[in-house]
C-alpha cells in the first residue's frame, strides 16, 4: 500500500496546527475569510475512515488468497490505519475537554 493517504492526513493537520497556531494573533476579520474548522475536522474523519477501509479491505483480499499483496503490506497498512484511528480520537479528547473547560467557566 501506498503512505500517501497517511502522509497527506499528517502534513493536512500539521497545516492545520500552524495555521491555528497563527490565528491566536490575528483579529477576528481576517479569520473569517479562513478555512472552515468543521470542514477541515470533516475531512480529517474522511481520511481516517478511507483509510481503515483501505486496510480492512487489503487484510480481507489476503486472507481470501489474493496475491496481490503481502503479509508485510498488508500488516504496514492495518498499523497505519491503527495509527489515524489513535490520533483522531485523541484529537477527540482534547475538543472533549476544551468543550468541559468552556463550559465550566463562571460567569
Amino acid at each position: 500500500m501506498d503512505s500517501k493517504g497517511i502522509d497527506q492526513m499528517l502534513s493536512m493537520l500539521r497545516a492545520t496546527s500552524a495555521q491555528a497556531g497563527s490565528r491566536v494573533t490575528e483579529t477576528p476579520s481576517a479569520v473569517g475569510g479562513g478555512a472552515d474548522f468543521a470542514q477541515i475536522l470533516q475531512n480529517s474523519i474522511a481520511q481516517v475512515n478511507q483509510t481503515q477501509q483501505q486496510a480492512e479491505g487489503m487484510a480481507a483480499n489476503f486472507a481470501a488468497g489474493d496475491g496481490n499483496g503481502n503479509l508485510h503490506e498488508v500488516m504496514i497498512a492495518l498499523q497505519k490505519a491503527n495509527v489515524s484511528f489513535q490520533e483522531m480520537v485523541q484529537v477527540r479528547n482534547k475538543l472533549v475537554t476544551a468543550y468541559h473547560d468552556v463550559m465550566n467557566i463562571q460567569v
